[in-house]
């Protein structure tokens, strides 16, 4: 079933409903995609391993270990930034055209479009930032915590309030990412279409599936959490399998 919203003077775009389990035929299509173009996905999960670990060093060597957690919270900000390459790999791959890694480097610099998204992504990711800081500031406001053992300290009893706090605040600003994002970028992407219409269509398939779209958050969010708890390894796989997966979605929820 289908429901309409024009969102561009020049087309008709549609949000449609879909099954509220389509999540897992997701990701078995993005598993698909994946296993016919390693080298391209693989690349990418890599570079993502390695950024972590360069962004923890420099982090570590500028002694502000504790910018470490908010950095992994807002990962899920701008991880459909990051991911244009591979929403490209799998729509040429459904569209039968060659695949290459050069060529998914380069897609985000195609359609303007899809770097002005980009820019209300890390608008919002250093919103997230600014804010986590402000809540470390306000909560230790009586003395800064040790920062050579800031994990351990953290996870004593009595900053039980901070962490779930801290935590609230992320997913706030992990939804709101994920509710303007969840098809905005593959339908840049894909089609001439300007910023504004495509967070109005994301919105609104967000809308018309909340059970779908609401397993489909908290399947990224379980990934995103289990690659962070490999210290990044994880990622390494998991972030190419929800980027493809990411493509196929749009390709159910737009008409």
């Amino acid at each position: 079933m289908a429901e309409n919203l024009i969102v561009a003077p020049a087309q008709q775009v549609t949000a449609r409903r879909v099954a509220d389990d389509r999540p897992w035929q997701w990701l078995q299509q993005g598993w698909q995609d994946l296993s016919r173009m390693p080298l391209v996905s693989l690349t990418y999960g890599a570079g993502i391993v390695a950024a972590g670990y360069l962004l923890v060093y420099l982090f570590w060597r500028v002694e502000a270990p504790y910018l470490v957690l908010p950095l992994a919270g807002g990962f899920l900000l701008i991880a459909p930034l990051v991911a244009v390459g591979l929403y490209d790999a799998s729509r040429r791959l459904q569209a039968g055209q060659p695949v290459d890694l050069i060529t998914s480097l380069f897609a985000w610099r195609r359609p303007i479009r899809v770097a002005l998204f980009g820019i209300v992504l890390l608008l919002l990711h250093f919103a997230w930032m600014r804010t986590a800081i402000l809540w470390f500031v306000l909560y230790f406001h009586t003395g800064t915590p040790p920062l050579e053992a800031l994990p351990l300290y953290l996870l004593r009893p009595e900053n039980l309030p901070f962490l779930v706090i801290g935590t609230l605040l992320g997913a706030v600003f992990a939804l709101f990412a994920f509710a303007i994002s969840v098809v905005s970028l593959p339908l840049l992407l894909d089609r001439d279409i300007d910023v504004v219409s495509a967070i109005l269509l994301s919105l609104r398939a967000v809308q018309l599936n909340p059970k779908a779209m609401a397993l489909w958050a908290g399947l990224i969010a379980l990934f995103t959490a289990a690659g962070l708890v490999t210290g990044f390894i994880g990622l390494g796989l998991l972030f190419p399998l929800v980027a493809h997966a990411t493509w196929h979605a749009y390709r159910d929820l737009v008409a």
